[in-house]
């Protein structure tokens, strides 16, 4: 498990401004924040600094559960959303709030990083992470993933370069899916299964 973030660290991240996610600190403090993968450099002048995903995340938890809850993915600023297939689906509220909170923290993203600040459609790291990306925004709207071999969604990587499928073996659900998606900017459609006759449905990122 990554360290907790230090006691200055810590106070950068909570006086982090509450809608933006933009940082002050130190040089050396906004550094070490961006080497935790919890804090990115925006590539703009004036090259301020802003929480990611899991920075917003971490600053959402409260301080004592801080060191326990710290993103297990942090040195890489990734989320760590349910893709479905997972052993068990955590539903407490300490992971309703940490879902909640990366997904605003991406929506974050979107802002900093898309041409003209647009919200509605995904941004470079959800480009690089179809998978999570994809995950986290079906997580973050109440969707149940799969465990073992339960019913719930599946979020798996495709031959195609910017597309991830979707499973999910109830329709309606599926369906409930493919809304959720294109509301999230996601361009989505719906194939069967040659061999199975499995409905599923792929999606792929909306540039425009």
């Amino acid at each position: 498990m990554p360290r907790p973030p230090t006691a200055a660290q810590r106070r950068v991240i909570d006086a982090a401004d509450p809608v933006t996610g933009r940082l002050k600190g130190t040089d050396a403090q906004l550094a070490a924040l961006v080497k935790r993968g919890l804090a990115f450099r925006h590539p703009r002048p004036p090259h301020d600094h802003f929480l990611t995903p899991a920075g917003h995340r971490l600053r959402e938890a409260p301080a004592e559960e801080a060191a326990t809850t710290a993103p297990a993915e942090a040195d890489s600023g990734v989320f760590a959303a349910r893709v479905g297939g997972e052993e068990s689906a955590d539903r407490s509220p300490a992971r309703l709030r940490e879902v909640r909170g990366a997904w605003q923290g991406l929506l974050e993203l979107r802002r900093m990083t898309n041409p003209g600040g647009a919200t509605d459609r995904p941004c470079g790291w959800e480009r690089a992470h179809l998978v999570r990306a994809a995950a986290l925004a079906l997580e973050a709207a109440g969707h149940r993933p799969a465990t073992g071999d339960g019913v719930g969604y599946r979020v798996r990587a495709t031959p195609q370069p910017e597309a991830v499928a979707v499973r999910e073996p109830d329709l309606t659900a599926l369906r409930a899916c493919a809304a959720t998606l294109e509301g999230a900017g996601w361009q989505v459609s719906e194939h069967t299964e040659p061999r199975t006759r499995e409905r599923y449905i792929l999606a792929s990122p909306r540039r425009a």
